[in-house]
């Protein structure tokens, strides 16, 4: 796929870089994917957990949420974005998707744990193992 791939994750910082994203895929004329990966499910099954898969349902509604984030950003843009909502471990994700893009756009933290930190976790892994360009938009201000 050419063009960019934003990671999106309903966080603050991932909706700055969908903004972020959608302006310069404007700019470029190149398409924006934007992506929204679900952590598997952990079921038990034979006494011990399991990554299963998640639903559909699921993976529909945080498409829902994604298609919201990306109407909001899209304002005011002549962009083509498609939504796409998968199940899996964020970081491995999204450098698949890294593989054929033009570049990756992130949010400089996600809905992760620990927030003093300047990068995530997710973040960091695909900067250093991307197949293209890498663009961590830093948080807005707080306050």
């Amino acid at each position: 796929m050419a063009g960019i791939v934003v990671g999106v994750d309903g966080s603050a910082d991932s909706d700055v870089a969908l903004e972020w994203a959608v302006a310069e895929a404007e700019r470029w004329k190149v398409p924006v994917t934007a992506i929204i990966v679900v952590p598997r499910m952990v079921t038990v099954g034979a006494g011990a957990p399991m990554l299963g898969p998640v639903d559909q349902e699921t993976l529909h509604a945080m498409g829902e949420t994604v298609r919201a984030a990306v109407d909001k950003a899209a304002v005011g843009h002549e962009v083509a974005v498609e939504v796409r909502a998968t199940s899996g471990v964020a970081a491995e994700e999204l450098l698949n998707a890294s593989a054929d893009a033009d570049m990756l756009v992130l949010g400089s933290r996600g809905h992760g744990g620990f927030a003093r930190l300047l990068l995530g976790s997710v973040s960091s892994q695909c900067v250093h193992h991307a197949g293209c360009p890498v663009v961590v938009v830093p948080s807005r201000p707080r306050g």
